[in-house]
């Protein structure tokens, strides 16, 4: 145990979901490394890169000194920049380089948590030279691994642990990027609302409300007379929401009633994570 109760739920997601991915990866075959994933501009081998990486900054691991090559389209601002460095600088590494570095820094990161003893409103290191709290730094990284869990296991053909602890923490964090999305992104009217329905191994129904003044909110309580309403399966809610699918690609997955204009604009708008 942590000596917070309150980061014992993410690090125990983290554990389950970088445990998961570290045992899909084992048995992969040099060529299986390079396939697409979901992930824009990511295969198999960035994806793990990318998780070693972030976890080597919790770590307080120095970043890696490396130059970026030009042609990367998915690399387009800051964030995405700073994100690609620890993923391009292992883009050559061997299957077995790749397994045992990822074995080895969950060794390491499974140890610096059974040892934390930081308040939760510690500031800890952040992308891009900024700061965060440890409570937000182990949730973000508990949404983080589960999302790409989700990424690896659709890549290889390997469903599952789509109800596992991290899929709690990923669903309140998507949830809680949703009111602007609706209200501003979108420009759902003052006094309106929207519901989502979602069922499937995550089952939840939310409302989004936006007050007089435009500021979106959202809720657990139905809405009487929602401007729109969107039912969709919980795969395809992450899906859509993390930016691995356009709206049209699934619309045989969403069942939409109410204003279909402002349907499509929400839809269009899904996509939360940078």
């Amino acid at each position: 145990m942590t000596v917070h109760p309150s980061l014992q739920t993410y690090a125990d997601a983290w554990t389950h979901s970088v445990e998961s991915i570290a045992e899909l990866v084992k048995p992969l075959a040099e060529g299986e490394w390079n396939r697409r994933t979901p992930c824009p501009g990511w295969s198999v081998r960035d994806i793990v890169s990318h998780i070693i990486g972030m976890e080597c900054e919790q770590l307080g691991d120095p970043r890696p000194i490396h130059t970026l090559p030009r042609d990367l389209y998915h690399v387009q601002n800051d964030f995405t920049r700073y994100m690609e460095m620890q993923v391009d600088v292992r883009r050559h590494h061997t299957a077995p380089e790749m397994t045992s570095e990822l074995e080895y820094t969950i060794i390491r990161r499974s140890r610096q948590l059974r040892n934390e003893s930081r308040d939760p409103e510690t500031m800890t290191r952040a992308p891009l030279g900024t700061e965060q709290t440890l409570e937000l730094a182990l949730r973000m990284r508990a949404f983080d691994v589960w999302v790409h869990e989700q990424d690896l296991r659709m890549t290889l053909g390997l469903p599952g642990n789509l109800d596992s602890p991290g899929a709690a923490i990923t669903r309140d964090a998507l949830l809680a990027a949703l009111p602007k999305v609706v209200a501003k992104d979108a420009g759902a009217p003052p006094n309106s609302a929207v519901v989502l329905d979602v069922h499937g191994p995550v089952e939840f129904l939310r409302t989004i409300r936006v007050d007089a003044d435009g500021r979106g909110s959202v809720d657990g309580s139905p809405s009487l007379g929602p401007a729109v309403t969107l039912a969709m399966d919980w795969e395809t809610f992450v899906r859509l929401a993390c930016g691995r699918v356009r709206p049209q690609a699934v619309a045989d997955r969403i069942k939409v009633e109410g204003d279909q204009e402002l349907a499509t604009a929400i839809l269009q708008n899904f996509a939360v994570t940078p």
